[in-house]
């Protein structure tokens, strides 16, 4: 079993930055696939960012390319979501997810087994 702890949200106003950190226990997320997805008030969640078990190969949501960045340090079991450049419309909460296997790039919810509580993201205009 894996559980997975969001960390980092709060309250971040428009231009400014915020991190994000995963952590994993109950099993290393070492070798697996970790992806961020978000969902804002009324809406459906969506994806927003993903890495490969290596960390050498990411993929980002066009709404967030160019301002996002996944990372993951393996000898730390973390994952981290940097934000920049913040706008309003990326409130929202933020969930981190693993899945436990596979060697390529997943960007739909249901190719995740462990799911964090998520944590809020709020930035002012």
């Amino acid at each position: 079993q894996v559980h997975l702890v969001e960390s980092g949200g709060g309250l971040g106003q428009a231009g400014g930055s915020l991190r994000l950190s995963c952590a994993a226990s109950g099993r290393t997320v070492n070798g697996y696939p970790v992806g961020w997805f978000r969902q804002a008030p009324g809406r459906e969640r969506e994806f927003v960012a993903a890495t490969t078990w290596s960390g050498r190969t990411t993929e980002y949501a066009d709404s967030v390319k160019g301002r996002f960045t996944i990372s993951r340090d393996n000898a730390k079991n973390t994952v981290y979501l940097q934000m920049n450049s913040l706008k309003p419309e990326d409130t929202a909460i933020y969930y981190c997810a693993l899945r436990p296997g596979g060697s390529r790039i997943y960007v739909k919810e249901y190719e995740y087994d462990y799911w964090g509580q998520g944590t809020q993201v709020t930035v002012s205009s």
